[in-house]
């Protein structure tokens, strides 16, 4: 088997571990964001939950929704917050597929550290769109992931999207 390396997602990671505490959390820093706002990735806020672009993308459009509490592990999540997230990460593919059209998603949580959680202390659920053919040869042999997509102009789109929806 071969390894195929991303320096800028070690790079990424190891920026985010100095995120420890709620008071430096930038998904607790988001809950008190204004979606308006252009320096904020913020695209939709719930009553347990906000949504948020992630500022690195494995795809355009690649989402996060994140319990407002500052949880490191899904048994801790209350049935509201569970219920909560479902609910938009079923809201935030509909609003993908109006904004961008994808051909499919990955849904999933990277639970813990040794999981590969760039915010391994406040958990928080990606969903990604895909698209035949998004994996080609520029991260392939260049090492690079082109991401087409200006993210506030993503932002603005899906949150009208949201909005609409």
């Amino acid at each position: 088997m071969e390894n195929m390396w991303s320096p800028w997602r070690s790079q990424y990671i190891e920026s985010m571990n100095n995120s420890k505490t709620a008071s430096s959390c930038i998904f607790c820093n988001a809950v008190d964001q204004d979606i308006k706002d252009n320096n904020s990735l913020l695209v939709a806020m719930g009553k347990f939950t906000l949504t948020v672009l992630n500022l690195y993308p494995y795809n355009n459009g690649h989402l996060m929704v994140v319990p407002k509490r500052h949880l490191d592990s899904f048994e801790k999540l209350s049935g509201e917050e569970r219920i909560e997230i479902m609910d938009n990460l079923d809201l935030a593919s509909r609003a993908l597929t109006r904004v961008l059209k994808p051909e499919g998603f990955n849904i999933g949580a990277n639970i813990g550290k040794v999981s590969g959680a760039g915010i391994a202390d406040h958990i928080h659920f990606h969903i990604v769109p895909r698209w035949n053919g998004d994996t080609n040869f520029m991260p392939v042999l260049g090492e690079v992931k082109v991401v087409s997509q200006d993210l506030l102009a993503t932002k603005a789109a899906l949150i009208k999207a949201f909005t609409d929806i």
